[in-house]
């Protein structure tokens, strides 16, 4: 009876941690992938500067969806936190700080995004010196979740490691996870190496599908006995 409650309790859990993840994936699709390039275009401040004043209500959207990808990535480390950490310790610490850390990376972006929002609408007199500071700023948002893909990656390896060496979940899920964490470490590098790279972007697939089948599996099946 004990143990069946037990059970149930890391079901419910793995499905709110799904839930948390899940609502990390729409915000992040919605934010960096949907809205953000209708405001920042890479390599033109001047026309960022444009969308920031002419589309305010759409730049500050994309502000709230990244409070939300900050706010879910937070939730989402400190319930996997919780869902392992009565027989992984040490594994469930690492993936919940290193997630953590992704969050504090995104929140950096979110500054920036803010801090753009601001100067686009403020009284500085001239405009050589909005463009200036706009493309500091976009610079900022672009390395912050460049540089944070290291973390992004980083953190999927006590995820993965954790999913095969306890199978209570598939244990493709989690070398599928681990293989993904690789591809965001190589592709990482590989940006910030200058090396040009065509299929750089497709080493996180991984990475996609690892993370999806993570969600799914949470919300569906949430997490298998300890003895099965």
């Amino acid at each position: 009876m004990g143990l069946n409650k037990e059970q149930n309790q890391s079901i419910k859990t793995a499905r709110i941690t799904g839930i948390w993840y899940l609502m990390m994936a729409i915000t992040g699709i919605l934010g960096f992938m949907v809205f953000h390039s209708q405001i920042f275009i890479s390599g033109n401040p001047e026309q960022t500067l444009v969308n920031l004043v002419e589309l305010e209500s759409t730049a500050r959207i994309r502000l709230l969806l990244e409070f939300a990808i900050v706010l879910s990535q937070a939730l989402t480390a400190v319930w996997f936190f919780k869902l392992f950490k009565d027989n992984y310790e040490w594994e469930a610490w690492t993936l919940g700080i290193w997630g953590m850390v992704n969050a504090i990376a995104i929140m950096i972006s979110a500054i920036s995004i803010a801090s753009a929002i601001g100067v686009a609408s403020s009284d500085i007199s001239t405009m050589e010196d909005k463009v200036l500071l706009i493309q500091i700023f976009q610079n900022i948002i672009s390395n912050a979740w460049g540089v944070g893909s290291i973390f992004f990656g980083l953190w999927l390896f006590p995820m993965g490691f954790i999913v095969i060496k306890s199978k209570r979940m598939p244990v493709w899920l989690g070398r599928i996870i681990i293989i993904g964490g690789i591809g965001y470490l190589i592709s990482t590098i590989i940006s910030y190496s200058g090396i040009d790279f065509s299929f750089n972007r497709f080493l996180t697939l991984p990475a996609t599908i690892g993370e999806f089948w993570m969600i799914g599996y949470l919300l569906i099946f949430g997490i298998r006995p300890i003895n099965e």
